[in-house]
C-alpha cells in the first residue's frame, strides 16, 4: 500500500511533499533528485527496496519542492543547491526527526553531500548510491565530456515523458531492455516528476553543480556504493568521493545497473553499514495463490484504436487493476503489457480479485481471461517461478473471454466461502504433467 503523503511548509511558504513508512529505531531519509512519491510505489522492484529500508528503520521520503507532489516553482526562479538542502531540514522538522542516516542516490548526491558537511549534528551516517560530487570532467576529476552532457541534455528535451524516453531503460538497465512494463513505467514516472522544461532545467543545474570541496570536510560515516554495471556513473567518479571524503567505505555491488533499487544486493549494503546486521534472505519456497490476467483481443483494439487511445485505455486498465489488487491484498509481480502475475495469501481473495478485475474492465469496453492456481513458488528477489506459476498461467491461457478460470485445488481450498464455481472438466495443460480439471467462477 502506499504510505500516505503529508506536508512539510518551509520559511518561504513551499509546500515539501513527504511520507513516513517503518517503526525502526533508525530515522532514514532517502535523499532523489527529480523524483514522485506516489510514483516511486507503483514499480514492483523499487517498492520493495523502500519496504526493505523500512524494514530496519523510520524511512523518510519527500519530494524536493519543484518534483512531484511538492509545489511547483517557476523555471526562472529555481531553488539553489542550498535550498534544496534545506528542504531535508525542514521535512526532518515536520517528523520529529533530530538526527538521521542519509541514503543519496542518483542526482540527489550533491544535496545529501552539502546536508552531510554542513549540519554533522543532525546526519547520523551517509550513504551515497550511484552518484558523483561533478557531472563534467576537469583536469583531475574524470567527469563526462561537454559533448557527451550535451548530447544527454538535448535527448532530455526530446523524449521527456515521452514513448521514445522508454530507451533509457537500456542504458540504465540493460538486463531489462526487453522489460515492457518497467519501460512503460518510467515513461509515466517521468511525467509524474517534472514537467520537460523543469527537468531539464534541473539537469542543467545539477551539471553546474560541484561538490568536490565539499567532501574532505564530511565527518560522518560515509559509505559509497556503484552498482558494478552502472555506465552512468563511472567506477572512477564513485572512487574519487570514496578516496576524498575521509574514511569512507567504497563497495560495488553486481546487478544493479544504474537503479540501486533493482536489486536486493544495495539495501541489504545498507542495512549492514547502518546496523551491522545484513537482512536474512527470505525462505526460498512458500504457498501462494497465482493470478494470472490477459485482456482478450488485444491485437484488434490496437488496429480499431491506434496507438495513442490503446496507451490511454491501458493505463485505464492498469489503474483498475491496481485497485482491485490494493482491495484484496494482492501484490503485483509483473506488469505483462496487457494482464498482471499477481500472489495473495489465500485463494478466495485471488478469486474475488478477479472477478471485481473483471467487472471493472468490462466498463472500459474490456474483456479479460485470468487464471487462478494454489502452489508452491520460488521467490527469486521479486519475481516468482516455480511449475505453479506455470500451470496458473497454463489455467489462464484455456480461459474463454470474460472467465475466471481456476485450478480443483483452488475449488477444494475455498470451500465454505460462497464462492460458486461451474466444472469445465478434463484438461491437458501444455508442458504440465498429468490432465486438470478445471472450473470457472460465477459472478
Amino acid at each position: 500500500m502506499t504510505p500516505e503523503t503529508d506536508y512539510a511548509k518551509t520559511p518561504g511558504g513551499h509546500h515539501i511533499a513527504y511520507q513516513v513508512l517503518g517503526d525502526g529505531p533508525l530515522d532514514l531519509i532517502y535523499v532523489h533528485g527529480v523524483s514522485h512519491l506516489d510514483g516511486q510505489w507503483e514499480e514492483p522492484r523499487y517498492a520493495h527496496f523502500l519496504r526493505h529500508l523500512a524494514s530496519f528503520s523510520r524511512l523518510i521520503l519527500f519530494d524536493m519542492r519543484g518534483t512531484g507532489l511538492s509545489d511547483p516553482v517557476p523555471l526562472s526562479d529555481l531553488p539553489t543547491l542550498e535550498e534544496w538542502t534545506s528542504d531535508i531540514g525542514v521535512v526532518m522538522e515536520a517528523v520529529g526527526s533530530s538526527r538521521a542516516a542519509l541514503v543519496a542516490a542518483n542526482d540527489g548526491g550533491p544535496m545529501a553531500i552539502f546536508f552531510a558537511a554542513s549540519h554533522p549534528d543532525r546526519t547520523s551516517a551517509l550513504v551515497l548510491a550511484g552518484t558523483t560530487a561533478r557531472i563534467t570532467r576537469d583536469d583531475d576529476y574524470p567527469g563526462d565530456s561537454p559533448e557527451v552532457i550535451e548530447r544527454l541534455l538535448a535527448d532530455i528535451d526530446d523524449t521527456w515523458g515521452r514513448p521514445p524516453a522508454k530507451n533509457f531503460v537500456r542504458t540504465a538497465s540493460p538486463a531489462d531492455a526487453d522489460d515492457a512494463a518497467l519501460a512503460d513505467w518510467w515513461v509515466r514516472y517521468q511525467k509524474q516528476a517534472a514537467s520537460p522544461g523543469t527537468a531539464l532545467a534541473i539537469i542543467r543545474m545539477n551539471v553546474a553543480t560541484d561538490v568536490r570541496h565539499v567532501l574532505p570536510t564530511i565527518s560522518v560515516p560515509t559509505l559509497v556504493l556503484r552498482g558494478a554495471d552502472d555506465v552512468l556513473t563511472s567506477s572512477a567518479q564513485a572512487e574519487y568521493l570514496a578516496r576524498k571524503i575521509p574514511a569512507a567505505r567504497y563497495v560495488e555491488v553486481p546487478g544493479t545497473g544504474s537503479w540501486c533499487w533493482r536489486t536486493d544486493g544495495v539495501a541489504n549494503e545498507i542495512q549492514e553499514f547502518l546496523t551491522g546486521v545484513r537482512d536474512m534472505p527470505e525462505p526460498e519456497r512458500v504457498l501462494a495463490t497465482i493470478l494470472f490476467t490477459d485482456i482478450v483481443g488485444s491485437s484488434q483494439h490496437v488496429s480499431d484504436l491506434g496507438d495513442r487511445r490503446w496507451r490511454e485505455l491501458l493505463d485505464q486498465h492498469d489503474d483498475v487493476v491496481q485497485r482491485q489488487l490494493e482491495r484484496f491484498g494482492g501484490r503485483s509481480i509483473k506488469w505483462t503489457g496487457d494482464g498482471v502475475l499477481a500472489t495473495f495469501s489465500g485463494p478466495a481473495r485471488a478469486v474475488r480479485c478477479a472477478t471485481a478485475i473483471r467487472e471493472g474492465l468490462r466498463r472500459l469496453g474490456l474483456e479479460m481471461t485470468a487464471g487462478v492456481h494454489v502452489g508452491e513458488i520460488e521467490l527469486r528477489g521479486v519475481d516468482v517461478g516455480g511449475i505453479a506459476v506455470h500451470i496458473a498461467a497454463r489455467v489462464q491461457a484455456m480461459a474463454q473471454p470474460g472467465e475466471v478460470l481456476v485450478s480443483h485445488t483452488v475449488v477444494d481450498l475455498v470451500a465454505g466461502s460462497g464462492i460458486g464455481f461451474e466444472d469445465r472438466g478434463e484438461h491437458e495443460l501444455k508442458g504440465v504433467a498429468r490432465s486438470w480439471r478445471l472450473f470457472a467462477a460465477e459472478a
